[in-house]
């Protein structure tokens, strides 16, 4: 017998610049354009959206610098830089990037979420499953990059760093994403704005899709 007074179900759905709808809940690995994701992931703040520039930081300028950390030490396979490029993109599709202390309070429900939707990013292009090493090396690249962030971008003392925010890595002095490149009128460490950082990261990661022979 249907309960007539029962409310609906609301389901999390959410219309992405492409015409698509995306079911948060249960997503399928399809329900994304890559511009939608370009255009998340820019759109999508870290440090709680505070910085001591004009602009916040972007999740998709943090997965550039991320990658760029990782090639420093030589070019990665197309497979591991789509990784690098792709390791938030769950927050890019939320559009919320929780600060990390808090997501204990949130509880296994939005971990859940989180969880669903790394597992379509990683169906849908085809990400290689880490090695122990590999792995090791993309936490050591991404707490760089946060100490980097934390002194340059939100500017964070380095004592806070070391104590409040309890990053032991030494923060970088070079952004390697301003070394040896032209960014115009942009200077080390500052936020890009979110069409430049959709723009940049959806051309890296068109010309890793084909690297890897990953055509979506």
């Amino acid at each position: 017998m249907i309960d007539n007074d029962q409310e609906p179900i609301v389901r999390p759905y959410v219309l992405l610049p492409s015409g698509n709808v995306i079911d948060l809940v249960d997503p399928s690995p399809m329900s994304w354009s890559n511009n939608d994701l370009a255009v998340g992931l820019s759109r999508t703040y870290r440090w709680g959206g505070h910085s001591a520039w004009k602009n916040p930081l972007s999740v998709a300028q943090h997965c550039l610098t991320v990658l760029a950390i990782r090639e420093l030490d030589g070019p990665l396979s197309p497979e591991l830089a789509l990784y690098e490029l792709v390791h938030d993109a769950e927050e890019g599709l939320i559009g919320w990037d929780c600060v990390y202390p808090l997501k204990q309070f949130l509880g296994a429900p939005f971990a859940q979420l989180c969880a669903r939707l790394t597992a379509r990013i990683a169906e849908r292009y085809k990400l290689p499953a880490l090695t122990t090493e590999e792995r090791r090396l993309h936490k050591l690249a991404d707490r760089r990059a946060a100490a980097s962030e934390a002194l340059h971008v939100v500017r964070w003392s380095p004592e806070q760093i070391s104590t409040t925010l309890n990053i032991a890595d030494e923060p970088l002095g070079r952004d390697p994403l301003i070394y040896g490149i032209d960014r115009g009128t942009y200077v080390a460490w500052e936020p890009w704005t979110s069409e430049y950082a959709a723009a940049e990261w959806l051309s890296r990661f068109t010309l890793e899709l084909a690297r890897a022979g990953v055509w979506s």
